[in-house]
Parts: C-alpha cells; sequence; structure tokens
C-alpha cells in the first residue's frame, strides 16, 4: 500500500513538473517577445553561396535541391491517405501527416519559387510551408502520445500561429515570431518525445529526424565555408536542402515499420 502511494505521488509530481516546465518556457518565450526589439529581415540573408545560372535557371543548385521535397511529399502524402502502407491508427494521425507530407510539398515549391529570385517578398513562400511542416509533425507526435482530441487542438492552434506568425512578419517586417516558432518546434519535438512514451515502436527515428535537422542547419550556417572545401561544386545550402528531404524519409520509415506496442505484446504472448 505505501508503495503504491509513493509511486501515485512520484507520477503526479512528475506531471506537475512537466507542466510547469511547458509553462515556463510559454512565459519565456513571451518575454522573448515582449522585451526584444524588433527584428526585420536583412538582405544579406538572401545571398548566398550559389550564384550560378546553369541551363537559364538562377542559382540552380538552391532551386534544383528542392526536387527531392517534392519525391518525398508526393509519396508520402499518397501513402498517408491509402492508410495499409503507414502504420497508422487513428483518423487524426492520418491528417497530421498526410498535412506534414503536404508541407514537403509545399517546401518544394516554395523553396524553388523563393530561390529563383530571393528576396523579403518571396521569402513568404518559403517560410509558410515549413512552418506547416513542423506544426503538423509536433501534431503527429502529440497524437501517439496523448489522445487524437489533443492532437488535433495542437495542429489547429500550431496551424493558425504558423499563418499569423508569418503575416506578421509580412505586415511590420519583424521575424521574431517566426525565429520562435522554428527554434521552439524543433527542440520542443524531441523533448516531448523523450519525457512521454508512446504507443508505437521504433521512436527512435524521432531523435534521428532531430540530428539531421541540426545538421542540415551547420550546413545552411557555413553555406559559404562548404562551397569552398568541395571546391565549388556544392553549396553548403544546397546540402542543407538534400539533409532536410532525409527528414521525411527517415520518418516514412519510421511509419511502415513501426508497430502498436500492445499489439506486439499480444503477438507474443499468443506465440508462446
Amino acid at each position: 500500500m505505501m508503495d503504491y502511494v509513493t509511486n501515485h505521488r512520484f507520477k503526479r509530481w512528475k506531471r506537475n513538473h512537466r507542466i510547469w516546465g511547458a509553462t515556463a518556457t510559454f512565459l519565456c518565450c513571451i518575454c522573448l517577445f515582449l522585451f526584444t526589439p524588433t527584428i526585420p529581415r536583412s538582405s544579406n540573408q538572401h545571398q548566398f553561396a550559389d550564384v550560378r545560372n546553369l541551363l537559364g535557371v538562377p542559382n540552380t543548385l538552391n532551386v534544383m535541391t528542392n526536387f527531392p521535397f517534392l519525391v518525398v511529399g508526393v509519396l508520402g502524402f499518397v501513402f498517408a491517405l491509402d492508410g495499409s502502407f503507414f502504420n497508422i491508427s487513428s483518423q487524426g494521425e492520418v491528417w497530421g501527416w498526410v498535412v506534414f507530407y503536404g508541407g514537403m510539398i509545399g517546401v518544394a515549391f516554395g523553396s524553388a519559387y523563393y530561390h529563383l529570385k530571393p528576396d523579403n517578398h518571396r521569402v513568404l513562400w518559403d517560410t509558410l510551408p515549413m512552418m506547416v511542416a513542423f506544426s503538423s509533425l509536433m501534431s503527429c507526435l502529440i497524437f501517439e502520445r496523448f489522445s487524437q482530441r489533443t492532437g488535433l487542438c495542437c495542429m489547429s492552434a500550431l496551424l493558425v500561429s504558423a499563418i499569423l506568425c508569418v503575416l506578421h512578419e509580412r505586415i511590420y517586417n519583424d521575424i521574431r515570431f517566426c525565429m520562435m516558432f522554428q527554434l521552439i518546434l524543433p527542440l520542443a519535438i524531441p523533448a516531448v518525445a523523450f519525457m512521454y512514451r508512446s504507443k508505437y515502436t521504433h521512436s527512435g527515428y524521432w531523435f534521428l529526424s532531430t540530428g539531421i535537422y541540426l545538421l542540415a542547419k551547420f550546413e545552411g550556417v557555413t553555406d559559404r565555408k562548404l562551397c569552398r572545401i568541395s571546391t565549388y561544386f556544392i553549396t553548403g545550402h544546397s546540402l542543407e536542402h538534400l539533409c532536410l528531404a532525409l527528414i521525411p524519409i527517415s520518418l516514412g520509415i519510421m511509419l511502415i515499420y513501426r508497430e502498436l506496442k500492445f499489439q506486439r505484446l499480444v503477438d507474443h504472448k499468443d506465440r508462446l
């Protein structure tokens, strides 16, 4: 009896600790926005190492390396809707993964359009699809860790927030909201995956995807250095595109091979 009470108290403390941690993070983000000056988008952010024009396509590699997003996005979109190829156990998860792979298709077209002529006007079409993909990916994690209702609420709130962040940047030339959105979600995804158990196997792919994302961001920051290292064969930003395209591939592999844990336990007992 004493062990039961102690275990119950520990679980309650652990749950409250997580809630307070999430609340503190949210308040820190609000304070960061309220007490930091406006951050306009600099024109220097549109200056990439790849300025080559091959076959009449400006910034050729930065444009062409978006093609993998289109291929993976279309395949993932079709498989998620089909329902027989991916192991998805609820309708909410179906919509989450459909929106994610649809976001990948949007990234393919939006990023290619932006890189043909990078400027503050076109960057909207590069930013919004990526934020939609982040929103749906976080929601997919909530679906499998919590409930379908919680996941749907999360997805609706995040998608609306993504649109509002982009509109705020567009109207006020202030990228603070977009920066917070694109920094917090990639960190929140592995944090939630670590703290809460999944009903599926193969959860390690969430952490693999996070590692790929961090590697891609490193390649983007070292755009010109990697261009020089490769003797101007490929730039860091183009490598970033190719690396980011590995994320939906790795998550697709997870969706193919994962199983419900309780179903796996039942099958094991049946074999015994």
